[in-house]
């Protein structure tokens, strides 16, 4: 009885190479495109959802909208009472948001603590 497909090479059996046919190959096309269009189209709802919540804290805030050139340090300085530190101001701008370390895109509407509102770009 012999088991295995391969040919015999000193007293060990060398396994025989996998070949893929053209149906198989067209198949396997096509189960990677599908998987990659599947995980493309959740991305894309995910970011859809994270762009949609408004921050918790945020309720009744006053906001932003970032332009080009805009930095968090230069928003908290802006909205920083006389006197008061703009890394907590910043700080709390990143808390209200929810941001990390990523930079700022133009055209993001900011929240701001209290009552502190850029006479530039300013909203209710």
């Amino acid at each position: 009885m012999r088991l295995g497909r391969g040919r015999r090479r000193g007293g060990a059996v060398e396994a025989a190479p996998v070949r893929l046919t053209r149906r198989g190959c067209a198949v396997l096309v096509l189960v990677m495109a599908l998987l990659s269009l599947g995980g493309f189209w959740l991305g894309t709802r995910a970011v859809g959802h994270a762009q949609a919540e408004r921050p918790a804290g945020a309720a009744g805030s006053p906001w932003v909208q970032v332009r080009e050139g805009d930095t968090l340090w230069s928003i908290a300085g802006a909205v920083a009472h006389p006197g008061e530190d703009p890394a907590a101001v910043a700080r709390e701008i990143r808390r209200l948001n929810g941001l990390t370390g990523s930079p700022l895109r133009s055209g993001t509407r900011l929240y701001v603590p209290g009552d502190a509102v850029t006479p530039l770009h300013q909203g209710q």
